[in-house]
């Protein structure tokens, strides 16, 4: 979670902070509905015998692999292909700005959810005005357009290293986990970068293409990119 906000909370010794930050608020809803959810799918599933034991493990690891922290208690890619793939799918977005957790960042989802809301809303009404609101706050559009170019430009990362492993020889799954549990700092993948293996399988070059999917995406990608610029060079 965002440190300012927990910085704001301890200031003012005041927990109802949290429920003012719509980001906040966000990611604890998602992370807290997907721990109930994935505990339910693995005990339906007969990977856990018992509710409660399935809680605990999903709970663990579904809170580790989301905000980006790298711990596992167990091999999780044993588990039924939509728990793990689930877990990938959260450290995309479940993370918030100003913390150190990495991928889009739940404010950015935030944004892309309401825009996508605004234009199916101009369709049925195209002389409506309606500004976006997270928190109470107008969002202006050119915060709006750099979000989206943000996302575009993170999946475009994800696809062309993603297929950057599939040709040195990577089966789709282990290659396709491997770079968004780099993109994110995520930590395990699954496949042959499970949580029961490492990183130390692959090939010198699958292991650059997986250092450059870090570097990408610890820095916003924008950081990145903008060294191959030539603008940037000149004086």
């Amino acid at each position: 979670m965002n440190f300012a906000t927990h910085f704001l909370v301890w200031r003012e010794k005041n927990l109802k902070l949290y429920l003012r930050d719509a980001e906040a608020v966000a990611t604890i809803a998602l992370i807290l509905t997907s721990c109930l959810g994935i505990a339910v799918f693995l005990w339906w599933q007969g990977t856990y015998p018992s509710f409660w034991t399935a809680l605990r493990h999903a709970s663990f690891n579904l809170v580790s692999i989301a905000t980006d922290c790298g711990f596992a208690s167990v091999d999780f890619n044993q588990w039924p292909m939509f728990a793990p793939m689930w877990m990938l799918f959260l450290s995309c977005i479940a993370a918030s700005s100003g913390s150190t957790g990495g991928g889009i960042k739940m404010v950015r989802t935030l944004i892309l959810f309401k825009q996508a809301g605004r234009e199916f809303l101009k369709l049925l009404h195209p002389a409506v005005i309606n500004p976006m609101k997270i928190g109470g706050s107008v969002v202006p559009n050119n915060i709006v357009f750099a979000v989206l170019g943000f996302i575009f430009l993170y999946f475009m990362m994800v696809v062309t290293l993603t297929f950057a492993l599939l040709i040195s020889g990577l089966d789709f799954i282990s290659a396709f986990s491997a770079i968004i549990a780099c993109i994110n700092n995520a930590g395990p993948g699954l496949g042959v970068v499970g949580p029961g293996s490492n990183y130390g399988v692959l090939t010198d070059f699958q292991t650059w293409v997986c250092t450059i999917a870090m570097l990408v995406g610890r820095l916003e990608i924008f950081t990145v990119l903008i060294l191959f610029t030539p603008h940037f060079w000149r004086r």
